[in-house]
């Protein structure tokens, strides 16, 4: 009667499986340092770009 019960409690997720979340999200970002830095830096350079606003006005 007890192993049925442990079979059907899903109360959410656990603690390991965040963490193991983290882990690959921050081994993801480790990978691909290089082109995230290089992506944010065009994102940045194109959003505070003083050319185009003064030819806004």
């Amino acid at each position: 009667m007890r192993r049925i019960t442990r079979l059907n409690n899903k109360k959410g997720m656990g603690t390991v499986e965040i963490v193991i979340i983290i882990a690959v999200l921050v081994a993801l970002a480790l990978l691909f340092r290089k082109g995230l830095t290089e992506y944010g830096q065009k994102v940045m350079n194109y959003c505070f770009d003083d050319a185009k606003i003064e030819s806004a006005f």
